[in-house]
């Protein structure tokens, strides 16, 4: 994966995450009562450029913050 990529999507899930005004952990709490095994430690890796994003991860995060593929992947 390009390093830079995911670092932009990561910040673009960070700051859809603050607008929706939901925290790193509750994030993680309702990924986990979706079925996605997420720690908050997860969400803050993702989010700087860490960790990459599986697609069952996106669907869950684009359902929870009620945002749309193209906010998640505006590059």
């Amino acid at each position: 994966m390009n390093k830079q990529i995911e670092t932009r999507v990561g910040n673009n899930i960070r700051m859809l995450r603050e607008k929706a005004g939901i925290t790193q952990e509750q994030l993680a709490v309702k990924l986990q009562i979706n079925g996605c095994d997420m720690t908050r430690s997860a969400i803050a890796k993702i989010e700087v450029g860490q960790r990459h994003l599986y697609p069952d991860e996106v669907i869950l995060i684009k359902k929870i913050l009620k945002i749309s593929y193209d906010e998640i992947f505006n590059i």
